[in-house]
């Protein structure tokens, strides 16, 4: 992607300036960011997907009575006869990870990787009912709302009062005072940086033909780790990568499997340790020798890369692979044009891995180049396939096997 050309998506900004003027900062209204936009999937084929037992799936309902909001929330899956009538007020359908189950869907996001792929997470499809929506409240993470179809009210505010309503099933904020309003109509699209409080409101709109438009709105969302949540996780894979033996290549270039470093396990001793008559208490020789084992694990800067590559590219619960018998035959074989990522795969890299589905691999030379450019652009042609060593076509065909790509 060129980050420097102007881009209808972003109201005639590039990459570069949204990034510079606006992530993180400031929201941005794009009136037609997508000029004459249709839906990637109907309203049927979205209450299909929402049937699925792999599919993440919610119904919020808002039964206001007298003024009052009376809020309950159900996880699917949902058949559609299941999900309330159309001619019900006040119900919204969410729809996570869309792009995962549908091509035109992971197309779409694609459109968004003007940000590190650590950083994008998925498109969520909200379908809602006239009236319905889940209430003002805040995200800690950047979104991108683009309106698909029919019609939505947003009101947003920068305020810092972010009390929460007691005793109701999602985070609805109590006081929420709106700074400013927007309709949004199909093809326009709304961003906001984290913690903007937002409330958007599903109203009432007519198709030219004058029949009702659903109104489906797409966010794109995107991955903010905790500092304690991401400390946790890799502590514990450094903790792993000590313990468990991992294969070591010669190779001067190749994609080899994760090093052989089996260690002798360095274990607590106290020769020194006197008879105590306070038991219960904490040895300050086995807090040091604590403190130093996890100084120890970050020590090694490509144990630490290593193990934030696997995390930011492991799937998420509900996403798994379905192994394939087909042939792998990339190189050669009759009609095939190349290989693609399976829409859910996460292939990252640094200078010294490439991340897979949370798998990592030393890379060097030639096929370290090669699969980074798998990696940025998701494909590779029957032409840059030829140029891969054996070592790396042995290690695609694994990850064929496992569904993680296709063969075009």
């Amino acid at each position: 992607m060129d980050v420097n050309q102007a881009l209808p998506l972003l109201a005639g900004l590039t990459a570069a300036q949204f990034m510079r003027r606006h992530w993180q900062k400031k929201p941005l209204l794009v009136r037609q960011a997508l000029p004459g936009f249709k839906p990637v999937l109907s309203r049927s084929e979205l209450f299909k997907l929402a049937a699925r037992d792999e599919v993440e799936s919610r119904l919020v309902v808002n039964n206001s009575k007298k003024g009052r909001a009376a809020w309950y929330i159900k996880h699917g899956p949902f058949t559609p006869r299941s999900l309330p009538p159309l001619s019900q007020s006040g119900w919204t359908l969410l729809v996570q990870g869309v792009d995962g189950h549908d091509g035109k869907a992971h197309h779409l996001l694609q459109m968004f990787r003007f940000v590190p792929d650590a950083r994008l997470d998925d498109l969520m499809i909200s379908f809602a009912a006239t009236g319905g929506g889940v209430g003002p409240h805040f995200d800690s993470y950047d979104v991108f709302l683009l309106q698909a179809s029919g019609s939505r009210r947003w009101k947003i505010s920068k305020q810092k009062d972010v009390t929460l309503q007691a005793d109701v099933p999602l985070k609805i904020l109590q006081n929420f005072e709106p700074e400013e309003e927007f309709l949004l109509q199909a093809g326009d699209m709304l961003y906001l940086p984290p913690g903007y409080a937002h409330d958007g409101i599903a109203e009432a709109a007519f198709q030219p033909d004058g029949k009702a438009a659903d109104c489906m709105t797409y966010s794109i969302g995107f991955r903010a780790p905790a500092q304690r949540e991401l400390a946790a996780e890799l502590l514990h894979r450094l903790a792993e990568f000590s313990e468990n033996p991992q294969e070591e290549s010669d190779a001067e270039e190749g994609l080899p499997a994760k090093r052989k470093t089996a260690r002798k396990p360095v274990m607590y001793r106290d020769p020194g340790q006197l008879a105590t008559a306070t038991p219960a208490a904490l040895p300050a020789a086995l807090v040091g020798f604590a403190t130093a084992a996890v100084m120890q694990a970050l020590q090694d800067p490509l144990a630490v890369a290593c193990a934030l590559g696997e995390y930011m590219t492991a799937a998420k619960p509900s996403v798994w692979f379905d192994e394939t018998t087909d042939a792998w035959m990339p190189i050669g074989g009759t009609g095939t044009t190349g290989i693609c990522l399976d829409a859910r795969t996460r292939m990252m890299y640094d200078a010294q891995h490439i991340f897979i589905n949370g798998e990592s691999y030393r890379a060097r030379g030639a096929d370290a180049r090669l699969m980074q450019r798998l990696a940025d652009q998701r494909r590779l042609s029957a032409g840059e396939l030829k140029k891969a060593s054996p070592a790396a076509q042995d290690l695609l065909a694994d990850w064929h096997e496992a569904g993680w790509l296709v063969a075009l």
